[in-house]
Protein backbone atom coordinates (compact mmCIF):
# COMPACT_ATOMS: atom_id res chain seq x y z
CA UNK A 1 0.00 0.00 0.00
CA UNK A 2 1.24 3.22 -0.97
CA UNK A 3 0.49 4.52 2.53
CA UNK A 4 2.98 2.60 3.97
CA UNK A 5 5.48 4.95 3.23
CA UNK A 6 4.10 7.91 5.10
CA UNK A 7 3.54 8.62 8.54
CA UNK A 8 0.67 7.09 10.29
CA UNK A 9 -0.40 9.88 12.37
CA UNK A 10 -0.81 11.75 8.63
CA UNK A 11 -2.73 9.02 6.93
CA UNK A 12 -5.11 8.65 9.70
CA UNK A 13 -5.45 12.54 10.04
CA UNK A 14 -6.27 12.57 6.08
CA UNK A 15 -8.76 9.91 6.25
CA UNK A 16 -10.82 11.66 8.89
CA UNK A 17 -11.10 14.64 6.13
CA UNK A 18 -13.96 14.35 4.34
CA UNK A 19 -12.86 16.13 1.09
CA UNK A 20 -9.78 14.03 0.68
CA UNK A 21 -9.72 10.82 -1.31
CA UNK A 22 -7.27 9.04 0.88
CA UNK A 23 -5.70 6.29 -0.98
CA UNK A 24 -5.96 7.99 -4.10
CA UNK A 25 -3.67 11.05 -2.57
CA UNK A 26 -1.55 8.78 -1.36
CA UNK A 27 -0.94 7.09 -4.99
CA UNK A 28 -0.20 10.14 -6.61
CA UNK A 29 2.23 11.62 -3.58
CA UNK A 30 4.27 8.19 -4.53
CA UNK A 31 4.24 9.31 -8.19
CA UNK A 32 6.78 11.90 -9.58
CA UNK A 33 5.99 15.43 -9.44
CA UNK A 34 4.77 17.44 -12.32
CA UNK A 35 7.16 19.86 -14.36
CA UNK A 36 6.08 23.43 -15.20
CA UNK A 37 7.30 26.64 -15.85
CA UNK A 38 5.65 30.53 -16.19
CA UNK A 39 6.84 32.62 -19.10
CA UNK A 40 8.12 36.47 -18.92
CA UNK A 41 6.14 37.96 -21.75
CA UNK A 42 7.62 40.79 -21.33
CA UNK A 43 10.64 39.41 -22.57
CA UNK A 44 10.20 36.29 -24.05
CA UNK A 45 6.99 35.41 -26.17
CA UNK A 46 7.62 31.66 -27.29
CA UNK A 47 6.39 28.65 -25.26
CA UNK A 48 8.47 25.07 -24.77
CA UNK A 49 7.93 22.92 -27.35
CA UNK A 50 5.93 19.83 -26.09
CA UNK A 51 3.96 21.45 -23.18
CA UNK A 52 0.68 22.06 -22.23
CA UNK A 53 -0.76 25.08 -20.90
CA UNK A 54 -1.47 25.35 -16.91
CA UNK A 55 -5.24 25.93 -17.11
CA UNK A 56 -5.83 28.53 -14.45
CA UNK A 57 -2.51 30.68 -15.60
CA UNK A 58 -2.13 32.46 -18.95
CA UNK A 59 1.53 32.14 -18.89
CA UNK A 60 2.24 28.84 -17.47
CA UNK A 61 3.11 25.65 -19.04
CA UNK A 62 3.78 22.03 -18.05
CA UNK A 63 6.60 20.47 -19.58
CA UNK A 64 6.94 16.45 -20.58
CA UNK A 65 10.28 16.55 -18.83
CA UNK A 66 12.81 18.18 -16.60
CA UNK A 67 15.40 20.20 -17.81
CA UNK A 68 18.41 22.02 -16.50
CA UNK A 69 18.00 25.66 -15.50
CA UNK A 70 21.44 25.88 -14.47
CA UNK A 71 23.08 25.63 -18.00
CA UNK A 72 20.19 27.60 -19.89
CA UNK A 73 21.07 31.06 -20.03
CA UNK A 74 17.49 32.02 -21.05
CA UNK A 75 16.92 30.89 -17.67
CA UNK A 76 19.86 33.37 -15.84
CA UNK A 77 18.08 36.52 -17.98
CA UNK A 78 14.71 35.85 -16.36
CA UNK A 79 12.50 34.76 -19.43
CA UNK A 80 11.20 32.49 -17.22
CA UNK A 81 10.59 30.78 -14.13
CA UNK A 82 10.35 27.34 -12.56
CA UNK A 83 7.19 27.44 -10.74
CA UNK A 84 4.82 24.86 -8.82
CA UNK A 85 1.43 24.81 -11.15
CA UNK A 86 -0.79 24.63 -8.16
CA UNK A 87 0.92 27.84 -7.27
CA UNK A 88 -0.04 29.74 -9.89
CA UNK A 89 -3.87 29.86 -9.22
CA UNK A 90 -2.89 32.76 -7.27
CA UNK A 91 -3.67 34.20 -10.70
CA UNK A 92 -7.03 33.46 -10.54
CA UNK A 93 -7.37 34.64 -6.91
CA UNK A 94 -5.94 37.82 -8.09
CA UNK A 95 -8.01 38.61 -10.69
CA UNK A 96 -11.51 37.72 -8.96
CA UNK A 97 -11.10 39.43 -5.61
CA UNK A 98 -9.03 42.10 -6.06
CA UNK A 99 -11.55 44.46 -8.42
CA UNK A 100 -9.13 47.41 -10.23
CA UNK A 101 -5.81 47.04 -10.29
CA UNK A 102 -5.07 50.90 -10.29
CA UNK A 103 -2.98 52.49 -7.82
CA UNK A 104 -2.46 49.85 -5.26
CA UNK A 105 0.21 48.73 -2.98
CA UNK A 106 0.43 44.58 -2.51
CA UNK A 107 2.76 42.90 -0.22
CA UNK A 108 4.14 39.50 -0.71
CA UNK A 109 4.99 38.46 2.92
CA UNK A 110 7.25 35.36 2.53
CA UNK A 111 8.02 35.98 -0.59
CA UNK A 112 11.46 33.55 -1.15
CA UNK A 113 12.44 31.84 -3.71
CA UNK A 114 10.18 34.68 -5.71
CA UNK A 115 8.11 32.76 -7.96
CA UNK A 116 4.83 34.24 -6.65
CA UNK A 117 6.61 37.54 -6.46
CA UNK A 118 7.25 37.57 -10.06
CA UNK A 119 3.74 36.41 -11.03
CA UNK A 120 2.42 39.16 -8.62
CA UNK A 121 4.80 41.51 -10.18
CA UNK A 122 3.32 40.56 -14.23
CA UNK A 123 -0.41 40.96 -12.94
CA UNK A 124 -0.61 44.11 -11.13
CA UNK A 125 1.76 45.82 -14.00
CA UNK A 126 4.56 48.62 -14.53
CA UNK A 127 2.42 51.24 -12.52
CA UNK A 128 1.83 49.74 -9.16
CA UNK A 129 4.04 48.86 -6.14
CA UNK A 130 4.90 45.64 -5.01
CA UNK A 131 6.42 44.67 -1.93
CA UNK A 132 8.19 41.32 -1.73
CA UNK A 133 9.41 40.52 1.86
CA UNK A 134 11.55 37.43 3.39
CA UNK A 135 11.97 37.46 6.86
CA UNK A 136 15.19 35.30 6.03
CA UNK A 137 18.40 37.47 4.73
CA UNK A 138 19.86 34.20 3.13
CA UNK A 139 16.53 33.84 1.27
CA UNK A 140 15.71 37.42 0.75
CA UNK A 141 18.78 37.96 -1.15
CA UNK A 142 17.64 34.90 -3.45
CA UNK A 143 14.57 36.67 -3.69
CA UNK A 144 15.96 39.87 -4.60
CA UNK A 145 18.10 37.85 -7.45
CA UNK A 146 15.00 36.61 -8.87
CA UNK A 147 12.77 39.43 -8.93
CA UNK A 148 16.10 41.36 -10.61
CA UNK A 149 16.00 38.68 -13.56
CA UNK A 150 12.82 39.20 -14.40
CA UNK A 151 13.43 42.73 -14.87
CA UNK A 152 9.77 44.41 -14.22
CA UNK A 153 11.31 47.01 -12.14
CA UNK A 154 7.89 47.43 -10.02
CA UNK A 155 9.30 45.87 -6.55
CA UNK A 156 10.91 46.86 -3.40
CA UNK A 157 12.75 44.14 -1.68
CA UNK A 158 12.88 43.77 2.15
CA UNK A 159 14.30 41.65 4.55
CA UNK A 160 11.84 42.14 7.70
CA UNK A 161 9.89 40.45 10.47
CA UNK A 162 6.04 40.32 9.65
CA UNK A 163 5.54 42.31 13.12
CA UNK A 164 7.78 45.33 11.68
CA UNK A 165 5.04 45.98 9.29
CA UNK A 166 2.35 47.35 11.92
CA UNK A 167 4.42 50.41 11.55
CA UNK A 168 2.46 50.70 7.89
CA UNK A 169 -1.14 51.20 8.89
CA UNK A 170 -3.87 50.46 6.31
CA UNK A 171 -0.81 51.11 3.62
CA UNK A 172 -1.19 47.86 1.84
CA UNK A 173 -4.18 47.09 -0.43
CA UNK A 174 -3.61 43.60 -1.36
CA UNK A 175 -1.15 41.22 0.95
CA UNK A 176 -0.12 37.61 -0.08
CA UNK A 177 0.74 35.03 2.77
CA UNK A 178 2.54 31.76 1.97
CA UNK A 179 2.69 30.85 5.10
CA UNK A 180 5.86 28.71 6.10
CA UNK A 181 4.16 25.18 6.83
CA UNK A 182 4.61 21.66 7.48
CA UNK A 183 4.86 21.21 3.77
CA UNK A 184 2.18 18.07 3.27
CA UNK A 185 1.84 19.11 -0.12
CA UNK A 186 5.60 18.47 -0.92
CA UNK A 187 5.66 14.96 0.06
CA UNK A 188 6.92 13.67 -3.01
CA UNK A 189 10.17 15.08 -1.22
CA UNK A 190 12.10 12.97 0.98
CA UNK A 191 13.02 16.23 2.77
CA UNK A 192 9.25 16.95 3.29
CA UNK A 193 8.50 13.65 4.68
CA UNK A 194 11.67 13.52 6.92
CA UNK A 195 10.82 16.55 8.40
CA UNK A 196 6.68 16.19 9.44
CA UNK A 197 5.78 15.55 12.97
CA UNK A 198 2.10 16.26 14.22
CA UNK A 199 3.85 18.29 17.06
CA UNK A 200 5.45 19.99 14.04
CA UNK A 201 1.86 20.72 12.42
CA UNK A 202 1.11 22.71 15.23
CA UNK A 203 3.98 24.88 15.74
CA UNK A 204 2.99 25.44 12.11
CA UNK A 205 -0.15 26.67 12.73
CA UNK A 206 0.48 29.03 15.87
CA UNK A 207 3.58 30.37 14.04
CA UNK A 208 0.78 31.15 10.94
CA UNK A 209 -1.62 32.76 13.24
CA UNK A 210 1.19 34.98 14.80
CA UNK A 211 1.68 36.13 11.03
CA UNK A 212 -1.56 36.85 10.64
CA UNK A 213 -2.23 39.21 13.67
CA UNK A 214 1.06 40.97 12.75
CA UNK A 215 0.07 41.71 9.72
CA UNK A 216 -3.57 42.57 9.34
CA UNK A 217 -2.99 46.43 10.97
CA UNK A 218 -0.86 47.18 7.77
CA UNK A 219 -4.20 46.38 5.39
CA UNK A 220 -6.25 48.77 4.07
CA UNK A 221 -10.19 48.85 4.75
CA UNK A 222 -11.59 46.65 2.08
CA UNK A 223 -8.22 45.28 1.12
CA UNK A 224 -7.69 41.39 0.24
CA UNK A 225 -5.64 39.20 2.43
CA UNK A 226 -4.93 36.08 0.45
CA UNK A 227 -3.78 33.47 2.50
CA UNK A 228 -2.14 29.80 1.21
CA UNK A 229 -0.18 27.04 2.05
CA UNK A 230 1.72 23.59 0.47
CA UNK A 231 0.04 21.63 3.46
CA UNK A 232 -3.49 19.28 3.82
CA UNK A 233 -3.94 20.31 7.17
CA UNK A 234 -7.33 22.09 8.36
CA UNK A 235 -5.56 23.57 11.21
CA UNK A 236 -2.98 25.14 9.22
CA UNK A 237 -5.31 26.40 6.23
CA UNK A 238 -9.04 26.72 6.63
CA UNK A 239 -9.08 27.07 10.59
CA UNK A 240 -6.63 29.30 11.07
CA UNK A 241 -8.84 31.11 8.26
CA UNK A 242 -11.79 31.24 10.74
CA UNK A 243 -9.21 31.79 14.07
CA UNK A 244 -8.48 35.32 11.89
CA UNK A 245 -12.05 36.48 10.99
CA UNK A 246 -13.47 35.25 14.06
CA UNK A 247 -11.16 38.22 15.54
CA UNK A 248 -11.97 40.83 13.26
CA UNK A 249 -14.24 41.61 10.47
CA UNK A 250 -13.99 39.90 7.64
CA UNK A 251 -15.49 38.01 4.75
CA UNK A 252 -14.37 35.25 2.34
CA UNK A 253 -14.56 35.36 -0.99
CA UNK A 254 -16.03 32.67 -2.99
CA UNK A 255 -13.95 31.78 -6.05
CA UNK A 256 -15.29 31.18 -9.45
CA UNK A 257 -14.27 27.50 -10.57
CA UNK A 258 -16.39 26.92 -13.83
CA UNK A 259 -13.38 27.07 -15.84
CA UNK A 260 -11.34 24.82 -14.13
CA UNK A 261 -11.53 20.96 -13.07
CA UNK A 262 -9.88 18.86 -10.29
CA UNK A 263 -9.63 21.82 -7.82
CA UNK A 264 -11.80 21.39 -4.50
CA UNK A 265 -13.68 23.99 -2.51
CA UNK A 266 -13.93 23.14 0.83
CA UNK A 267 -16.23 24.75 2.77
CA UNK A 268 -15.57 25.56 6.47
CA UNK A 269 -18.50 26.87 8.42
CA UNK A 270 -18.73 29.86 5.45
CA UNK A 271 -14.74 30.08 5.08
CA UNK A 272 -14.22 29.02 1.53
CA UNK A 273 -10.68 27.81 0.60
CA UNK A 274 -9.83 25.66 -2.08
CA UNK A 275 -7.41 23.03 -1.80
CA UNK A 276 -5.35 20.97 -4.60
CA UNK A 277 -4.46 17.60 -4.37
CA UNK A 278 -2.23 15.81 -6.48
CA UNK A 279 -5.19 12.95 -7.35
CA UNK A 280 -7.54 15.41 -8.68
CA UNK A 281 -4.55 18.40 -10.53
CA UNK A 282 -1.58 17.96 -11.93
CA UNK A 283 0.19 19.60 -9.72
CA UNK A 284 1.84 19.62 -5.60
CA UNK A 285 -0.54 19.60 -2.65
CA UNK A 286 -1.55 23.60 -2.04
CA UNK A 287 -4.14 25.57 -0.16
CA UNK A 288 -5.35 28.74 -0.81
CA UNK A 289 -8.70 31.47 0.65
CA UNK A 290 -8.69 35.44 0.04
CA UNK A 291 -10.48 37.39 2.64
CA UNK A 292 -11.79 40.86 2.52
CA UNK A 293 -11.46 43.36 5.54
CA UNK A 294 -13.92 45.59 6.69
CA UNK A 295 -12.97 46.27 9.80
CA UNK A 296 -12.00 50.43 10.09
CA UNK A 297 -8.23 51.16 9.58
CA UNK A 298 -7.32 54.33 9.94
CA UNK A 299 -4.69 55.02 7.16
CA UNK A 300 -2.03 57.20 7.92
CA UNK A 301 -0.63 58.75 5.14
CA UNK A 302 3.35 59.45 5.20
CA UNK A 303 3.56 63.17 3.68
CA UNK A 304 6.74 64.56 3.79
CA UNK A 305 9.52 61.81 4.31
CA UNK A 306 12.28 63.28 1.96
CA UNK A 307 15.73 62.60 3.11
CA UNK A 308 18.40 65.22 1.71
CA UNK A 309 20.56 64.51 -1.15
CA UNK A 310 19.08 62.12 -3.07
CA UNK A 311 17.86 64.31 -6.07
CA UNK A 312 19.84 63.26 -9.20
CA UNK A 313 21.99 66.01 -11.24
CA UNK A 314 21.21 66.92 -14.36
CA UNK A 315 23.88 64.62 -15.85
CA UNK A 316 22.30 61.62 -14.02
CA UNK A 317 19.22 62.03 -15.76
CA UNK A 318 20.66 62.51 -18.90
CA UNK A 319 22.36 58.83 -18.31
CA UNK A 320 18.98 57.85 -17.73
CA UNK A 321 17.44 59.54 -20.70
CA UNK A 322 19.87 58.11 -22.84
CA UNK A 323 19.76 54.18 -21.72
CA UNK A 324 16.35 54.02 -20.12
CA UNK A 325 12.68 55.38 -20.47
CA UNK A 326 12.04 55.51 -17.05
CA UNK A 327 10.16 58.84 -15.45
CA UNK A 328 12.53 61.04 -14.18
CA UNK A 329 10.34 61.49 -10.72
CA UNK A 330 11.26 57.65 -10.22
CA UNK A 331 15.04 58.69 -9.74
CA UNK A 332 17.08 58.29 -6.41
CA UNK A 333 20.57 59.17 -6.43
CA UNK A 334 22.30 57.03 -3.41
CA UNK A 335 25.65 57.62 -3.39
CA UNK A 336 27.25 57.39 -6.45
CA UNK A 337 24.53 55.00 -7.61
CA UNK A 338 21.52 55.77 -9.91
CA UNK A 339 18.08 53.89 -9.18
CA UNK A 340 15.22 53.83 -11.05
CA UNK A 341 12.17 53.15 -8.34
CA UNK A 342 8.90 52.17 -8.43
CA UNK A 343 7.40 54.67 -6.77
CA UNK A 344 7.79 58.45 -6.20
CA UNK A 345 11.03 59.40 -4.01
CA UNK A 346 8.68 60.42 -0.76
CA UNK A 347 6.85 57.28 -0.71
CA UNK A 348 10.11 55.18 -1.09
CA UNK A 349 11.41 57.32 2.01
CA UNK A 350 8.39 56.42 3.95
CA UNK A 351 9.16 52.56 3.59
CA UNK A 352 12.72 53.00 3.80
CA UNK A 353 12.23 54.66 7.37
CA UNK A 354 10.28 51.38 8.30
CA UNK A 355 11.61 48.51 6.59
CA UNK A 356 14.60 46.80 5.73
CA UNK A 357 15.00 47.21 2.24
CA UNK A 358 17.43 45.62 0.59
CA UNK A 359 16.82 45.65 -3.12
CA UNK A 360 14.76 48.97 -5.11
CA UNK A 361 13.41 49.20 -8.55
CA UNK A 362 16.03 48.96 -10.97
CA UNK A 363 20.01 49.85 -10.46
CA UNK A 364 21.16 52.10 -13.27
CA UNK A 365 24.36 53.20 -12.86
CA UNK A 366 27.32 53.55 -10.60
CA UNK A 367 29.77 56.68 -10.82
CA UNK A 368 33.12 55.66 -10.39
CA UNK A 369 36.15 58.45 -11.41
CA UNK A 370 34.85 59.60 -14.80
CA UNK A 371 32.75 56.54 -16.20
CA UNK A 372 29.05 55.32 -15.50
CA UNK A 373 29.04 52.12 -15.31
CA UNK A 374 26.21 50.11 -16.40
CA UNK A 375 24.42 47.96 -13.57
CA UNK A 376 23.98 44.27 -14.30
CA UNK A 377 19.34 44.61 -13.36
CA UNK A 378 20.08 47.74 -16.28
CA UNK A 379 21.07 44.60 -18.76
CA UNK A 380 17.66 42.79 -17.64
CA UNK A 381 15.41 45.86 -17.28
CA UNK A 382 12.36 45.79 -19.97
CA UNK A 383 12.75 49.65 -19.50
CA UNK A 384 16.08 49.46 -21.55
CA UNK A 385 16.21 51.47 -24.42
CA UNK A 386 16.78 49.24 -27.42
CA UNK A 387 19.52 51.01 -29.21
CA UNK A 388 21.64 52.08 -25.74
CA UNK A 389 24.56 49.84 -26.25
CA UNK A 390 26.15 47.55 -28.33
CA UNK A 391 24.96 44.08 -28.70
CA UNK A 392 26.88 41.26 -29.31
CA UNK A 393 24.98 38.11 -29.71
CA UNK A 394 27.38 34.93 -28.82
CA UNK A 395 26.59 30.79 -28.61
CA UNK A 396 26.00 28.90 -26.13
CA UNK A 397 28.95 27.58 -25.09
CA UNK A 398 30.07 31.97 -25.03
CA UNK A 399 27.01 32.27 -22.82
CA UNK A 400 28.03 29.56 -20.15
CA UNK A 401 31.04 30.80 -20.20
CA UNK A 402 30.19 34.38 -19.91
CA UNK A 403 27.31 32.82 -16.89
CA UNK A 404 30.51 31.00 -15.04
CA UNK A 405 32.82 33.65 -15.31
CA UNK A 406 35.55 31.95 -17.52
CA UNK A 407 37.88 33.94 -19.38
CA UNK A 408 36.41 34.08 -22.62
CA UNK A 409 36.87 36.35 -25.96
CA UNK A 410 33.99 37.53 -28.42
CA UNK A 411 35.47 38.50 -31.89
CA UNK A 412 35.40 42.28 -33.15
CA UNK A 413 33.65 44.05 -30.56
CA UNK A 414 33.53 47.34 -30.45
CA UNK A 415 35.62 49.07 -27.31
CA UNK A 416 33.56 50.02 -24.61
CA UNK A 417 30.21 48.91 -23.12
CA UNK A 418 28.48 46.02 -24.72
CA UNK A 419 26.09 43.94 -23.78
CA UNK A 420 25.78 40.66 -24.77
CA UNK A 421 22.83 38.32 -26.18
CA UNK A 422 21.63 34.88 -26.34
CA UNK A 423 18.64 34.11 -28.95
CA UNK A 424 18.13 37.97 -28.60
CA UNK A 425 17.74 37.96 -25.49
CA UNK A 426 20.33 40.28 -23.08
CA UNK A 427 22.34 38.33 -20.76
CA UNK A 428 24.58 41.27 -19.13
CA UNK A 429 27.50 43.24 -19.99
CA UNK A 430 30.91 43.04 -20.71
CA UNK A 431 33.38 46.12 -21.42
CA UNK A 432 36.10 45.74 -23.75
CA UNK A 433 39.27 48.04 -23.09
CA UNK A 434 41.55 47.07 -25.50
CA UNK A 435 43.80 44.84 -23.88
CA UNK A 436 40.68 42.40 -22.70
CA UNK A 437 37.19 41.96 -22.41
CA UNK A 438 35.99 42.47 -18.57
CA UNK A 439 33.05 40.79 -17.12
CA UNK A 440 30.68 42.30 -15.49
CA UNK A 441 28.38 39.43 -14.71
CA UNK A 442 27.43 39.36 -10.84
CA UNK A 443 30.36 36.90 -9.31
CA UNK A 444 27.81 35.77 -6.39
CA UNK A 445 25.37 34.49 -9.27
CA UNK A 446 27.48 32.40 -11.62
CA UNK A 447 27.26 29.25 -12.34
CA UNK A 448 29.48 26.94 -9.94
CA UNK A 449 29.16 23.99 -11.24
CA UNK A 450 31.87 21.57 -13.29
CA UNK A 451 31.25 22.60 -16.79
CA UNK A 452 31.50 18.72 -17.41
CA UNK A 453 27.97 18.63 -16.10
CA UNK A 454 26.99 20.30 -19.15
CA UNK A 455 27.19 17.34 -21.38
CA UNK A 456 23.88 15.94 -19.90
CA UNK A 457 21.80 19.00 -19.84
CA UNK A 458 18.52 18.86 -21.60
CA UNK A 459 17.25 22.52 -22.31
CA UNK A 460 14.17 23.61 -23.21
CA UNK A 461 12.95 23.24 -27.08
CA UNK A 462 10.90 26.36 -28.11
CA UNK A 463 8.29 27.17 -30.17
Amino acid sequence: MAGNLFPEEFVKRISEQVYINTEALLGALNEPSPVSVRINQSKWKKIPADSEPVPWCGNGYYLASRPSYTFDPLFHSGCYYPQEASGMFLEQVFLQSAGSLKNIRVLDLCGAPGGKSTLISDIIGPDNLLVANDVIRSRASILAETITKWGSGNAIVSNSDPAVFGRLPGYFDIILVDAPCSGEGMFRTDIALSEWSSENTSLCADRQKRILMDIWPCLKENGILIYSTCTFNPGENEENIRWLTGRHQAECIRMDLKSFEGITEIDYHGIYGYGFFPDKVRGEGFFISAIRKKGITEYIYPGKNRMPGLRPGKSDLEVVSAWTDFKSDRILKWGEEIIALPCNLEEYTYLYKNLKVIKAGTGISVRKKDDDIPSHELALSVRLKKDSFPVQEISLNEAISFLRRDNFNVNNIPKGWNILTFNGINLGFVKNIGSRINNYFPVEWRIRLDISAMRQANLISWL
